[in-house]
């Protein structure tokens, strides 16, 4: 029975990581071998793909442009977010469980339903092609979420810590602060994690509300198709370098997701 089952974490193994060799592969060919030959491993080892994008100010500024509305966005779910998921989990009110709801069914739209309102306000105001338009507008999809994932984790704490708190002289603001966001890091964890890969890997809204100077890596990335064709090779190096922030939030929160996951909110 073990057998079988290492051979099936093997065999899964496999099939989840080869497509990411196979991306770091070509990512240190040359565009003449990836179209030429089939090899496992490269056979002119070149660094000219990652010499591409380090050197050109398009690709490093589109990396940064990304890193900084995703960071945006989770700072400003979690500031909105928090005190949301606070009101639902400890206060009853007229209409709550129908606003709950309300809050999901905004999660459930598809991004395309959205896009034109938020170019045209945009536009209007200002706001085209800043990294603020583009986090305020994965902010309609995280913060949902947010609340939904946070609620989860508050209504697990009892309600005598508060009542304690207060007891003690706590403000509202020290105690939430000092006392009560240690108790639900996990889901701050968790949150965290959901709002950057969701604005990680989104790339409809990022592409049609940015021209230039907001431009994200994932538009950038179709400048490789041209006239000659398309730039593998750079095309890769770009992908592998996308790949790492994901692994960085991944090994950080891991173990949030994962006591999210236990307590059945994720």
């Amino acid at each position: 029975m073990s057998r079988r089952k290492n051979v099936g974490i093997w065999a899964y193994s496999v099939f989840v990581l080869l497509p990411v060799y196979w991306l770091i592969n070509m990512s240190f060919k040359s565009n003449e071998e990836i179209l030429g030959t089939f090899s496992m491993w490269p056979q002119q080892f070149t660094w000219a793909n990652y010499q591409v994008i380090f050197t050109d100010p398009s690709w490093y500024n589109g990396y940064f442009n990304s890193i900084y509305y995703v960071v945006l966005n989770s700072i400003i779910t979690l500031l909105v977010a928090l005190p949301a998921a606070y009101a639902f989990s400890r206060y009853k009110f007229v209409g709550d469980k129908h606003l709950f709801f309300w809050l999901l069914t905004n999660r459930m739209a598809p991004p395309a339903v959205f896009l034109l309102p938020f170019f045209q306000l945009y536009s209007s105001v200002g706001l085209f092609d800043t990294h603020i338009a583009v986090a305020l507008a994965h902010c309609l999809f995280s913060v949902p979420l947010a609340v939904w994932i946070l609620e989860g984790f508050m209504s697990s704490v009892p309600r005598e810590i508060d009542e304690t708190a207060f007891i003690d002289g706590y403000s509202f603001p020290r105690f939430f602060i000092r006392i009560f966001l240690p108790l639900i890091s996990s889901g701050i964890g968790v949150t965290v994690f959901f709002s950057f890969m969701f604005s990680w890997v989104e790339l409809l809204l990022a592409r049609t509300l940015t021209s230039v100077e907001a431009k994200p890596i994932a538009a950038i990335m179709t400048r490789t198709i041209g006239a000659s064709g398309v730039d593998w090779g750079v095309l890769a190096a770009a992908g592998v370098l996308t790949i790492i922030p994901g692994i960085l939030v991944i090994y950080f929160v891991r173990n949030h997701v994962a006591k999210g996951f236990a307590l059945g909110r994720v």
